[in-house]
């Protein structure tokens, strides 16, 4: 062997310790996209997980709404919309975060439709909790307020 290679770490070694490095880069950028365990973002996220119910009327139409946030970043949103005797059933689902302020909702299905461009199917709300087992959601873009309350697994509209 050259004298100079034998001050050289072999080959096996060298990857091995980068492997190392790329497993530690990795662990380090995954833990910076999710707050910690016992953060207030990740305990407000903990507290929206479940269903949640809203109802309002608007004119002459009745509304219910029940949202039903999954730990997993999921959601479903059915609704029931009420017009004199009609009745038109709504169902959508997507993804949701919550950012530390505001909980965000990505539509991928709209009554079981990927929905179609211009329609921009994004639902931002800033989060505040007034009392226990309800949230109020402010859409600062719109100037409105939605008022949810916590109900049972199994909840329709």
């Amino acid at each position: 062997m050259p004298r100079d290679a034998r001050h050289l770490p072999s080959w096996p070694l060298v990857g091995r310790r980068s492997a190392c490095a790329w497993l530690a880069a990795g662990a380090v950028l995954a833990a910076c996209g999710n707050p910690p365990d016992d953060s207030p973002q990740r305990r407000t996220e903990e507290r929206l997980v479940g269903t949640w119910l809203r109802e309002y009327e608007e004119n002459a139409t009745r509304v219910r709404r029940v949202l039903v946030l999954d730990a997993d970043g999921h959601f479903r949103e059915l609704a029931s919309v009420q017009t004199g005797d009609a009745v038109i059933q709504h169902v959508h689902s997507g993804d949701w975060i919550f950012d530390g302020t505001n909980l965000k909702r990505h539509y991928t299905q709209i009554d079981g439709e990927r929905p179609a461009r211009p329609v921009i199917p994004f639902a931002t709300f800033e989060v505040r909790f007034p009392a226990p087992g309800e949230f109020v959601g402010v859409d600062n873009i719109h100037r409105r307020e939605v008022r949810y309350r916590r109900v049972t697994e199994g909840t329709v509209p």
